[in-house]
């Protein structure tokens, strides 16, 4: 393969090729002979004089023909080298001081009728093709080709039947009213026309006007590559820069959106005039230097009002989002389909909600579905507290607002059951997924009953302020290791952090004790002699004199046991059927222990729903 660059402009005789071409870390714009300007008016880029070496990043040979100087009746007289890398480095590492000379031609010295350049590219690394259309931003992003009087087409050789692809401006879609435009007249404009007072489409350093033309505002979702990320800033048509908050140290207000959102395109030719301010690799600016601190004061001032008139603006597209993936208004239909004001009050607490989450979450189902179903169970219990405060301030004619709240109380109540109900059905759903899994582990049972305890016992409720509790644990673990020399690590509803030996919670004055086995496991005696020993010393730590305060507080104590059938002979046996017989012990299976919960929970959804169809029906006017 070959890459072919050809420039029809007035090319290079030998002499110039090799005093300006071969030469590394040449000014071009520094040559008084030939100016800062092409022929044809354009603003030259080479300043650093490397750009030569740029194609050995992507082949091993860089072929030169140039056709240039003054035209004779013959033509343009014609320079023909060849660079190969391989010898450029066996150069440089076998004789350090030798200058490398490249390979002269076969048409060197002969006379062309055209003037121009052409470079050839071969011998190529392997890399990885971009398909045409990522090509095309690539080099739109490089280079923000937005002029008119020239332009980029890429051919795909390899389809003929494929049109050429323009590359145009690189295409960034912004949020509507997040737009400033910076014009070549110094002024700002906001996205209604306003002109922004307190900034400037540049700034003033050393008595000198610098300009800066371009637009900053907010993409309508987050970057989706590097390419789009953050504000490009360009020197004479070429990217300088790419920066997403011109190095503001973080903590300001809305750093996160405009850290994932914020887009611009800058032009700033003064970046390397009389100072070169670009890094070598054109990554970024020296913002050391006294004018790029300038420039960065700037950009920060930006960035911040940029953040403010966004606000508003990056809230309502979250929402719209947020109202789009979660289908808000059909789902708030479906649940009060005959209630008018309440489904007004689900969309505003869902509303509420979609302002409040991240453009992520907001395009989550899974957090916005949660949501969702929080609006509509939350939906009659905001409308029940409205109501009772337009009774308190309508005392004269309270009695038709009374009527309201007993009707919306109906609907509040069984919405708020069933809510928690399917909720339940859904984790009793995850668990009947885990008992049918083979990698399912003890672990991610205990983890699942501890922030699940009504699994147990349907009404049973995570424990969160019992500090009696929590030093009951703490004691009982001290104890439990002087008396056995083994440690143990207890679990309580309220505290995930760690893997326990089993959960300790407590209901009703008594402390429970919940060992749970994976699908399939039968007790050993080894487990039940653990379990044993869990029993006897609960039973001498709860009667101990200076234990009398956890006396007070929990009366006795029970274990519950989930397995699938016991393997025990001898002792092991006797002593848990005695701690059966004596109540303080339970055993069930997994299918018991699952239609359980599930009879349970699944009833009373049932019921809720019923109540609920019932109250609609009530609240339906005869036609």
């Amino acid at each position: 393969f070959q890459i072919e660059i050809r420039d029809n402009g007035i090319g290079m005789t030998p002499q110039q090729v090799q005093d300006f071409y071969l030469v590394v870390g040449g000014e071009r714009r520094a040559d008084a002979k030939r100016g800062d300007q092409s022929p044809g008016g354009r603003k030259v880029m080479g300043r650093k004089g490397v750009g030569k070496l740029a194609p050995f990043g992507l082949c091993k040979n860089i072929e030169l023909l140039s056709s240039g100087g003054q035209r004779n009746d013959e033509g343009y007289l014609t320079s023909h080298i060849v660079l190969q890398y391989n010898d450029i480095i066996a150069v440089n590492e076998e004789e350090p001081d030798k200058r490398y000379e490249p390979s002269i031609g076969d048409r060197d010295g002969e006379r062309s009728p055209i003037s121009g350049t052409r470079i050839v590219l071969s011998d190529f690394n392997h890399r990885k093709v971009p398909s045409i259309e990522a090509l095309g931003r690539q080099v739109a992003q490089r280079f923000g080709l937005g002029a008119e009087d020239w332009q980029v087409n890429l051919v795909d050789n390899t389809d003929a039947t494929q049109p050429p692809h323009r590359v145009g401006p690189f295409d960034i879609s912004t949020m509507p009213n997040t737009r400033l435009e910076f014009r070549q007249d110094g002024k700002v404009l906001r996205p209604n026309g306003a002109i922004e007072a307190g900034l400037g489409a540049g700034f003033e350093h050393d008595s000198r006007w610098h300009a800066i033309t371009g637009w900053m505002a907010y993409s309508k979702e987050p970057y989706r590559d590097d390419l789009m990320a953050g504000v490009r800033i360009y020197c004479r048509g070429k990217i300088a820069a790419q920066t997403s908050i011109f190095n503001l140290r973080a903590g300001f207000t809305g750093e996160h959106n405009i850290r994932s959102y914020l887009v611009g395109e800058l032009h700033a030719d003064w970046l390397d005039e009389d100072e070169d301010l670009i890094q070598t690799d054109r990554r970024d600016i020296l913002w050391s230097d006294e004018l790029a601190t300038a420039f960065q004061a700037w950009g920060q001032r930006v960035v911040k009002r940029i953040g403010t008139l966004s606000r508003a603006p990056a809230r309502q597209a979250t929402l719209e989002v947020f109202l789009e993936t979660g289908k808000v208004t059909e789902r708030i239909r479906g649940a009060f389909p005959s209630d008018l004001q309440i489904r007004e009050t689900a969309e505003r607490v869902a509303n509420a909600f979609g302002r409040t989450v991240s453009r992520g979450e907001a395009a989550d189902p899974e957090v916005v579905n949660s949501l969702v179903d929080r609006s509509i169970m939350l939906a009659p219990h905001v409308m029940f507290d409205e109501k009772m405060k337009e009774a308190v301030a309508k005392s004269d004619s309270a009695l038709g607002v009374i009527s309201s709240i007993l009707r919306i109380a109906r609907l509040a109540e069984p919405s708020s059951f069933g809510r928690i109900a399917e909720s339940r059905l859904e984790v009793i759903g995850r668990l009947e997924a885990l008992k049918d899994s083979a990698q399912t582990k003890e672990l991610e049972l205990q983890d699942l009953i501890t922030s699940a305890p009504w699994l147990i016992h349907p009404t049973w409720a995570p424990v969160t302020e019992n500090q009696t509790l929590t030093r009951l644990r703490r004691e009982f673990e001290k104890y439990y290791r002087q008396r056995t020399s083994e440690a143990i690590s207890l679990g309580d509803f309220a505290e995930t952090g760690r893997r326990p030996d089993f959960v300790l919670t407590s209901q009703d004055g008594v402390v429970q004790i919940i060992e749970i086995k994976r699908p399939g496991h039968r007790l050993t005696n080894q487990e039940a002699e653990r379990i044993g020993a869990y029993h006897d010393n609960m039973d001498l730590f709860l009667n101990l004199p200076a234990h009398s305060a956890f006396k007070q507080q929990f009366r006795d104590f029970h274990i519950t046991v989930v397995c699938d059938g016991l393997a025990l002979t001898g002792l092991a046996d006797g002593a848990l059927n005695h701690y059966r017989n004596e109540g303080r012990l339970t055993t069930m299976d997994w299918s018991a222990f699952l239609l359980m919960s599930e009879q349970m929970h699944q009833d009373f959804l049932n019921e809720a729903r019923r109540q609920r169809d019932l109250n609609l029906a009530a609240d339906t006017p005869l036609s």
